[in-house]
């Protein structure tokens, strides 16, 4: 066999071996599919959707000890305050929701901006400037609502929700089981169903992050969809749930230091 009879098979084998292995017309989008498909057990973000087309609320109310604990970040604001004040449950966000999936960056006519006196008003409940700005560019845009009337509605609903008396600023860690946690979130507030939130945790010993809490667009309680899926969120029986931080300002000082 010449050499360039076996170059012109060489070329023929490689051929056929590239026809069989790429996709047909048919086969494109299944592939396409699979490549962008959300991983198992996440839920689709809708980069964005359209202002105030969706289902409902989610209230994400995140633990402070257990953030301030473990960030990798200097957050004065909020795990070491001038004023001494130390911090429970705060306001993480609320967050414009579909069935399944959520919107987020949702286009608006004019650059989404928070102004000073906002991020002032919200320091109590939601102590990072930080948050504040990006929350609404990421979330408030898509409810349709400019900043006061997103803030002031987060506010409300935050409110609402009566936190058991156990969370209210405990000195003690603790231990609770998943289960007792919802409970007693549904026993302090009439309507509430133990289908309407979720338990977030995760870390070290299973530490409490976050309850989220859904409502309707009108500010009613109701049944989360599928981004508060328990199991997924967290599927420990127990939480750690870490003691209120004593901020430098509220601290003793040591003989001798």
């Amino acid at each position: 066999m010449t050499a360039r009879r076996i170059i012109a098979t060489g070329w023929l084998a490689l051929t056929a071996l590239l026809i069989g292995a790429w996709p047909s017309a048919a086969q494109a989008p299944i592939l396409e599919q699979a490549q962008f498909a959300p991983r198992p057990g996440s839920e689709p973000r809708i980069r964005g959707g359209l202002p105030s087309r969706f289902d409902y609320y989610a209230l994400a109310m995140s633990w402070s000890p257990t953030h301030c604990a473990t960030t990798d970040r200097r957050d004065e604001q909020q795990c070491n305050p001038r004023d001494g004040r130390r911090f429970a449950f705060v306001l993480h966000g609320l967050w414009p929701q579909h069935e399944r999936g959520y919107p987020e960056f949702c286009p608006t006519r004019d650059r989404p901006f928070v102004p000073q006196r906002t991020i002032e008003r919200m320091g109590d409940i939601m102590p990072s400037r930080g948050l504040i700005i990006h929350q609404y560019r990421k979330h408030g845009v898509c409810s349709g609502l400019d900043p006061d009337g997103y803030f002031n509605l987060s506010r409300a609903l935050f409110q609402k929700v009566k936190v058991p008396q156990r969370f209210i600023s405990p000195e003690q860690e603790q231990m609770v089981d998943t289960s007792t946690l919802v409970q007693e979130f549904v026993v302090a507030n009439p309507g509430l169903r133990p289908d309407m939130l979720a338990v977030v945790c995760g870390g070290p010993g299973n530490r409490l992050r976050e309850v989220r809490v859904c409502f309707s667009q009108d500010g009613a309680f109701r049944a989360c969809g599928g981004n508060e899926n328990q199991r997924r969120l967290c599927s420990a029986p127990r939480v750690f749930v870490p003691p209120v931080r004593e901020s430098a300002a509220s601290a003793p000082r040591r003989r001798g230091i």
